[in-house]
């Protein structure tokens, strides 16, 4: 009987992992995140899924589940079996939640491990037409004169556009009701129906409002104008100085899946964000795609943690 040596042994490990990291996916691989159909997230999964569906020779199905800002949908990828097949898309609503909620039933820098930063997006405060102003200055004035009579939407309590409204309102010492909603499609509803007269939301999201004129974009949340709406101002160029407010969506896994699958969803997603027709369609809503390490990405939440729980503690908002 012969004894199989350390080295051996290692070396076999090795080869079972490469051929595993092969292999995989035998089988429909789920792009899950806490948002409905019609968000910014769920445009740029669709657009990525089908990309890495054709790579893959798998379906790459999408599984939207919204709620509890967010929440929902990451306790489900928290506890989804670590074996690549259920593939996490975070957003900066994570990064608020953990500070914003004294309890979640996830632990997001714990629970998940990073693949890679998606892409960064600004959002956009937009106004229904019969709301009378047309700038923020405009919008700062007529909300002090008038004060709770405005009103903006958000996606649900937590989320980045609610927050966003929070730290306007905290910049700008103005008093608006929030509403929050099941998602922002839903917001977009009553935003052109008139039933509310804000919404900050993400620039892929509303982009197709804001060309048809459906609603006024009265500024970007970035530091910096957005390329695809070159002539719409920033806030802070606006006189709100220091205002800045980045949306972005990153991929995750559960932590304990394979390293090999890691890298190889690694690999094949950067791939697909540097594809020139990719680049092209979600550059044209606004979008930035990344595509960076996972190292990058695991610094990128950290920091993201950090400069959201400053924002929080000053906007006085909370969930719970």
């Amino acid at each position: 009987m012969k004894l199989v040596t350390p080295l051996v042994a290692l070396a076999l490990a090795a080869a079972s992992s490469l051929a595993q990291a092969q292999a995989w996916p035998t089988k429909p691989v789920k792009i899950l995140f806490g948002f409905p159909a019609g968000s910014a997230t769920d445009i740029i999964a669709r657009n990525v899924g089908q990309k890495l569906s054709e790579k893959w020779g798998q379906p790459v199905v999408i599984d939207n589940r919204p709620g509890a800002g967010g929440n929902l949908g990451t306790e489900l990828a928290a506890k989804a079996p670590a074996d690549g097949y259920t593939i996490f898309f975070g957003t900066v609503a994570n990064a608020i939640s953990t500070s914003y909620y004294s309890k979640l039933g996830y632990d997001y820098l714990k629970d998940f491990a990073p693949v890679t930063l998606v892409a960064t997006t600004p959002l956009v405060l937009v106004a229904n037409p019969g709301v009378p102003v047309n700038n923020v200055k405009e919008l700062i004035a007529y909300a002090k004169a008038n004060p709770g009579k405005l009103n903006f939407g958000s996606g649900g309590t937590g989320t980045s556009n609610h927050l966003a409204g929070e730290m306007f309102k905290a910049y700008t010492g103005t008093d608006m009701q929030h509403v929050p909603y099941k998602g922002t499609p839903a917001a977009h509803a009553d935003l052109l129906g008139g039933q509310i007269g804000l919404l900050f939301d993400n620039i892929v999201a509303v982009m197709g409002h804001v060309k048809s004129g459906k609603v006024k974009a009265l500024a970007v949340t970035s530091a910096n104008r957005a390329a695809s709406l070159p002539d719409v101002p920033t806030v802070a160029e606006s006189g709100v100085p220091g205002f800045e407010a980045v949306s972005w969506i990153g991929a995750l896994v559960p932590t304990g899946t394979p390293k090999d699958i890691v890298d190889k969803i690694h690999t094949d997603m950067v791939a697909v964000l540097k594809m020139p027709d990719v680049r092209e369609k979600l550059g044209a809503s606004g979008a930035v795609l990344v595509g960076n390490t996972q190292a990058e990405f695991a610094a990128w939440n950290r920091n993201e943690i950090e400069k959201w729980a400053k924002a929080v503690k000053a906007s006085g908002a909370k969930g719970d």
